[in-house]
């Protein structure tokens, strides 16, 4: 990629140590403590009030204290699996370099700078954790903190704009058969499982099976085990915007055959359309840089599934990084793309405030209010 914006000289400090501190404190989710309190301790000295809540989220506010709440709401933790964190040249390999330290660092030199820059609100840069689990971060900010306008830190490239993020249902069926013979014709209780997983799949290939993977339900079959009389099946299912997950659960159970169907985890889809605010703010600073906005959407999930449907403001996602990198043996972040999204956040957060008025839009409680 060509970097318009990387030869800019900055009068301030280089935001690259913030993002090599991190990614040199391993924090794999349910371990995040000490890269928790390290980024609050730099988010300190960079002129934020920070602390660590309840949840162990490392939060700085920083800004004007009676404009609109603008969030920046990255993750801190990391999948499991240590990476030799080295610097060759523009690229800083390591674990988190892209999911999602790279983003999160970024979104802290954004919020930095905007508020030097005079940008007319109240700006909350979170590093949530255990992302990588069951959202436990996100799930305990909500109704404690309510911004006007949110941006989730994960990899978009410094090109891209992530307007959403398909939805999770994990289940797990359970069936049980009386002892036979293999030689008996009574259906055993892998043969009941198996028929099981065959209805599901094909009842989802049935959806929109010509539309873009997007809007397709897409099940996976993660995890079997069982014989004759006992038979166990893990399955996930990527849901996208619309799907009537309600109706889809009541199918399920009609097809159960006498077994049981637990939701292990429910989270619906999310889409932000082209003219949402952050949207519209993030293309334009993109474009303001010299590089030509990329509108996207994931086949995955991250906090944005999690908040959004409690918040309901102006969302999407941004972040530097290649998303196909992550969780992999190769992760590394090219730093130039890096400084070029510090600078994107940066002009994104003032056009940002100017759209919000310079006033809270949201009627929720702001942040910042509890710990």
């Amino acid at each position: 990629m060509n970097h318009p914006g990387s030869s800019t000289v900055h009068s301030a400090p280089d935001p690259v140590p913030l993002l090599l501190d991190l990614v040199s404190t391993p924090s794999v989710s349910g371990g995040e403590e000490s890269a928790a309190h390290l980024f609050v301790r730099r988010l300190d000295a960079m002129g934020f009030t920070a602390y660590v809540d309840e949840a162990g989220n490392a939060i700085g506010e920083t800004g004007a204290a009676e404009g609109p709440v603008i969030m920046l709401l990255g993750h801190i933790d990391t999948v499991p699996g240590v990476l030799p964190v080295a610097r060759r040249g523009e690229l800083l390999h390591g674990r988190g370099t892209v999911d999602a330290k790279g983003p999160l660092a970024a979104m802290a030199w954004g919020a930095a700078r905007a508020r030097a820059a005079g940008v007319r609100a109240r700006i909350v840069v979170v590093g949530a954790v255990e992302e990588e689990r069951e959202s436990r971060g996100a799930l305990h900010l909500i109704g404690r903190h309510a911004p006007d306008a949110l941006v989730i830190g994960e990899p978009s490239g410094v090109d891209g704009v992530v307007l959403g993020y398909k939805g999770i249902l994990r289940l797990r069926y359970e069936v049980e058969r009386p002892a036979a013979h293999t030689s008996s014709p009574e259906e055993k209780a892998t043969e009941v499982a198996t028929g099981f997983w065959s209805r599901l799949r094909d009842r989802l290939a049935r959806f929109h099976p010509d539309a873009p993977f997007f809007e397709r339900a897409l099940p996976a079959l993660v995890g079997m085990s069982g014989d004759i009389e006992r038979a166990t099946l893990d399955i996930s299912c990527r849901m996208p915007p619309g799907f009537d997950t309600d109706g889809f659960l009541g199918w399920l159970d009609e097809q159960a055959a006498g077994g049981r169907v637990t939701v292990v985890e429910r989270t619906e889809a999310v889409r932000s359309p082209r003219t949402d605010p952050v949207v519209r703010a993030l293309t334009a600073a993109i474009r303001g840089r010299g590089l030509r906005p990329v509108p996207k959407v994931k086949l995955g999930s991250s906090d944005m599934n999690v908040v959004v449907p409690h918040w309901n403001c102006p969302v999407a996602a941004y972040g530097p990084g290649d998303a196909s990198l992550d969780h992999t043996d190769h992760e590394h972040i090219d730093l130039r793309d890096y400084r070029l999204s510090v600078d994107v956040l940066t002009d994104a957060l003032g056009l940002l405030a100017d759209s919000l008025g310079g006033v809270p839009v949201g009627a929720g409680e702001k942040a910042g209010v509890s710990r």
